[in-house]
């Protein structure tokens, strides 16, 4: 028994960034003796990809995996207020694994971004419903209206970067995840108080369970730039789960790997390169030698339309997005882009956006 705890450390000690992919290396390393938690893995449609892979992927390549959180509410435990929600993609971000497989950085894409989304085919199957091309689509609908594979293609048309993989999570498995490692600490600097969606949050630093943790990531209306504030929100609250998983034992116990485990049993779909236990620990392996503490989470250059504007309401990428994407294409660091960046080590960003965006710096 000692030598097989030996032996799992160094892969649980990597954890790729987002909390559904967190879940993925941490839990699913221990779950090729839970052959049920492998049943529950949804094998998604494969990509259909809009540009080519520059060089062939090998154990320790780069590699660029597409996070997505969806907003539907017709799943275990999804119902999490009165909305309907369209079974888009509330959350996104792109993970870029660094060519060597020793540092990564997440990009978040807001969900109402304007960009041209390609003909994409539902399901991804052959002969299936085909939705048409469409210029100035908002983001988040690609996932809603034809999956995973159509977001993964819509993220390679924009940014002409190629996409390796998808996973995706709904709102039962993150509140499972979190409940799995006993809750996630957050400082709120001031009270929240939301009364439509009837959210409330006390000011100071606080350890939320899945149901609470859910409320903060979520909520838009504690901040003035409401998406986009969120999306810090966001990225802050999974710097400081990823810092709980790696800091605080999770790795040593078993029941808690397992409990992350069946939290993603009927809640995960992924694409079918990482579609099983066994795919994901091979990924875990080789990222044996990263510090993802020191992952850090930038959000793709926006800018709001003119108010005179018919797309008023929405957000156009700019130039250094365009920057931002040739980065992940040459596989290069964040350099100044990466100004403001959260990580596991600074969840709350620099004191000045701490501040503009409703987290404690």
């Amino acid at each position: 028994m000692p030598h097989r705890r030996r032996r799992r450390r160094p892969v649980l000690r990597v954890i790729l960034v987002a909390e559904l992919v967190v879940a993925l290396v941490t839990g699913l390393t221990v779950t090729l003796a839970y052959s049920e938690v492998d049943r529950g893995i949804e094998e998604g449609p494969g990509i259909e990809h809009e540009v080519d892979r520059k060089q062939p992927v090998h154990d320790t390549s780069e590699l660029n995996i597409l996070v997505l959180g969806t907003d539907r509410r017709d799943c275990v435990d999804c119902g999490v207020d009165a909305e309907s929600g369209g079974g888009g993609s509330d959350t996104t971000i792109l993970l870029h694994v660094a060519d060597g497989r020793e540092s990564a950085y997440g990009i978040s894409i807001p969900r109402d971004t304007l960009v041209d989304r390609p003909e994409c085919v539902v399901g991804g199957e052959p002969g299936g419903e085909i939705v048409p091309a469409e210029q100035d689509a908002t983001w988040n609908e690609a996932l809603a209206l034809a999956g995973p594979q159509c977001t993964a293609a819509q993220l390679e048309a924009t940014t002409g970067i190629y996409v390796d993989s998808y996973v995706v999570l709904d709102f039962g498995g993150f509140k499972d995840m979190v409940d799995a490692i006993d809750g996630v600490e957050v400082c709120i600097p001031e009270p929240i108080a939301d009364d439509k969606a009837k959210i409330y949050f006390d000011a100071g630093t606080q350890t939320l369970d899945g149901d609470l943790s859910l409320d903060y990531v979520r909520q838009r209306s504690s901040t003035p730039n409401s998406d986009l504030g969120r999306m810090k929100r966001q990225q802050a609250f999974m710097a400081s789960m990823i810092g709980k998983v790696l800091t605080a034992g999770t790795l040593t116990r078993p029941d808690k790997l397992y409990s992350f485990a069946r939290a993603l049993t009927g809640s995960l779909q992924t694409s079918p390169d990482l579609a099983s236990a066994g795919k994901l620990v091979q990924l875990a392996e080789s990222l044996q030698h990263a510090d993802l503490r020191d992952i850090r989470f930038v959000t793709a250059p926006t800018a709001e339309f003119p108010r005179e504007d018919p797309n008023w309401g929405r957000l156009e990428l700019t130039e250094d997005a365009e920057k931002l994407w040739r980065k992940v294409i040459a596989d290069e660091p964040l350099g100044r882009l990466g100004k403001g960046a959260v990580s596991g080590r600074n969840p709350g960003g620099s004191p000045e956006d701490a501040a503009e965006n409703g987290l404690c710096g």
